[in-house]
């Protein structure tokens, strides 16, 4: 499915990002990597197999959208997927966020994401067939204390793929969604790394997390929620938040030793 189909992904240099970007060559994907720091960018490239575009451009910024949007119109092949994978975390209490950082995460984790969608849309609907895939997360179906900006964002995303996919349902292009569990990248800090081993709760490695992704662009599946049981907590607290709530309630000290006490283990 993938072999020949141009690529555009967005947060390259990524943890997971990078992953992505080696299994899709394997498949036989040119790709278009998009990321903000150029040497990240070189150095990910030049260890990939094929020839492949890299375009230093920070999707928050008109400006690094328009770039995006004129150097694909200039290559001879056209966009066939779009990968919206950039994305920043946040573990803090939401008193303590100032202003700049709250925003920050939205616009990148959300706005810029359906900026630059909205920037690549006619191009993929001038295709036959062509597919945008936003990385979302477990978070974004579950609620979760110290990730309040962060769960917004993502409940954004998914709300925003839902939507979009059905506005979409009449033309070539599809819409899906895929969300990972915690994950063992730079995003989370050792304080994360440490509460989640306190609570019991898996991380998955970057590389596994790409290739479950690799494997759900190969089906026709519009959604898909990566581990368990944390795909049983998604359906329980859609039909039941209370019982969630309460197991929650349960952990927050736990939560708050970290949250409030920075503790590391």
């Amino acid at each position: 499915m993938l072999s020949n189909k141009t690529v555009l992904l967005t947060g390259a240099t990524g943890g997971i990002g990078s992953e992505i970007a080696k299994l899709l060559v394997d498949e036989g994907a040119t790709l278009i990597l998009i990321g903000r720091e150029e040497a990240r960018l070189q150095s990910l490239w030049h260890s990939l197999a094929g020839r492949h575009h890299l375009i230093q451009a920070d999707i928050s910024t008109a400006a690094g959208r328009k770039e995006i949007l004129n150097y694909c119109q200039q290559l001879e092949q056209d966009v066939d997927i779009v990968i919206n994978n950039a994305g920043i975390g946040q573990f803090s209490l939401f008193d303590e966020l100032d202003e700049d950082a709250l925003a920050s995460i939205i616009n990148i984790n959300l706005t810029s994401t359906m900026l630059l969608t909205q920037t690549l849309l006619p191009s993929l609907l001038a295709q036959p067939r062509a597919q945008v895939i936003n990385i979302g997360s477990i978070l974004g179906s579950i609620g979760l204390p110290g990730s309040t900006v962060y769960c917004a964002s993502k409940f954004g995303l998914r709300g925003f793929s839902e939507a979009l996919r059905r506005e979409l349902l009449d033309t070539s292009v599809s819409v899906r969604y895929f969300a990972p569990r915690a994950t063992k990248t730079d995003m989370n800090n050792d304080q994360v790394v440490a509460l989640n081993e306190e609570l019991g709760t898996k991380m998955d490695s970057a590389s596994y997390v790409a290739k479950q992704l690799v494997s759900f662009i190969n089906t026709n599946s519009t959604n898909y929620y990566l581990g368990w049981p944390e795909k049983l907590f998604v359906k329980i607290n859609s039909l039941l938040p209370s019982i969630v709530e309460k197991s929650i309630f349960k952990q927050l000290p736990i939560f708050k030793l970290y949250l409030v006490d920075k503790i590391e283990r």
